[in-house]
């Protein structure tokens, strides 16, 4: 499993242990309660190293090329996963996949962006970056399960919506300015869930919704690091220096009241055990979707509406 570079000493005793292990079984001899106190001090080493992450560090953690992406959660989650393509104008943006599925026995409609686990992938799925028909025909398959009375789940994981020349000509800001309009009135539960990063315009254009979860690594920002460094110094490499003060992490969100909830991770974030934040995610989605369910459509979009108008409001 690839390391980041705050997770060597972890790495290191991991492989230390292992080739204990290995001795032990060449050498049919009993160490058995040395392996358990290394086993004992890898156990506190990452408690103590992911307990005390800083912002940069949990971004490494939100971009890990082994984290579960949109499909991951699909494939472990839901059944009868049927995709849709295309937003009727244009083409089909892979950088967001959209269908309907089931999650347990709930009929849903199911957003998200999709990145690669190779370049020849990230280069079909453009790195998770979406175009202007990315963003319509994310909005397609809403009005769609509006029409359905189907719930809506979004999983949003994205550096930020694609800025090319190509998606310029196209509309990429008024198709993201559309969404943003639209998903204010879009009668059905709804709710975006950020599995990994949430950079700017990109992840808000599918993130107007009645709840927005964050998982304990992911991050949700006006701008990613890189971005604002380049801006605020002129230099890139301050990057750790702006993911402080940006106050991007889930705990910082759910603090200032952007966020609804944090989605536990196993210790060491999501790629270390993809099947419990699997279930993490769909019991969170369960108990969300079971409180909007008990609102009419007219409190829905009331209270949709107060959520995203009193952010940023002082008392």
């Amino acid at each position: 499993m690839a390391g980041l570079d705050f997770e060597k000493p972890i790495n290191e005793l991991e492989k230390k242990i292992q080739e204990l292990k290995n001795f032990i079984s060449d050498k049919k001899i009993d160490l058995s309660s040395e392996v358990r106190r290394l086993e004992d001090k890898l156990e506190h080493l990452k408690k103590d190293t992911y307990a005390n992450l800083t912002a940069w560090q949990k971004i490494q953690l939100a971009r890990h090329p082994q984290r579960p992406y949109t499909l991951d959660y699909i494939n472990m989650l839901m059944t009868d996963f049927i995709e849709l393509h295309g937003d009727r104008l244009f083409a089909d943006d892979k950088a967001i996949v959209c269908g309907l599925a089931k999650l347990g026995q709930e009929k849903i409609a199911i957003i998200g962006h999709q990145k690669g686990r190779d370049t020849k992938e990230n280069l079909k799925r453009n790195f998770g970056c979406a175009h202007p028909e990315g963003y319509r025909k994310a909005l397609r398959v809403m009005q769609l399960a509006e029409g359905f009375n189907l719930p809506v789940v979004i999983f949003i994981d994205t550096p930020g919506a694609y800025p090319g020349i190509g998606a310029e000509e196209r509309g990429q800001s008024q198709a993201i300015a559309l969404n943003l309009r639209e998903m204010i009135s879009i009668a059905s539960p709804m709710m975006a869930i950020v599995i990994g990063e949430g950079g700017s315009g990109g992840a808000l254009g599918v993130g107007v919704t009645d709840k927005v979860l964050v998982l304990e690594n992911a991050y949700y920002s006006v701008i990613s690091p890189e971005g604002c460094a380049a801006i605020l110094w002129k230099d890139g490499a301050k990057a750790p220096e702006a993911a402080e003060v940006l106050k991007l992490t889930a705990q910082d969100l759910l603090g200032m009241g952007i966020i609804d909830e944090i989605i536990p991770e196993p210790l060491g974030g999501a790629h270390r055990d993809p099947q419990k934040t699997a279930q993490n995610i769909k019991e969170a989605i369960n108990r969300n979707l079971e409180s909007l369910r008990s609102l009419t459509k007219e409190q829905l979009l009331s209270l949709r509406y107060k959520k995203f108008r009193s952010m940023g409001v002082t008392a």
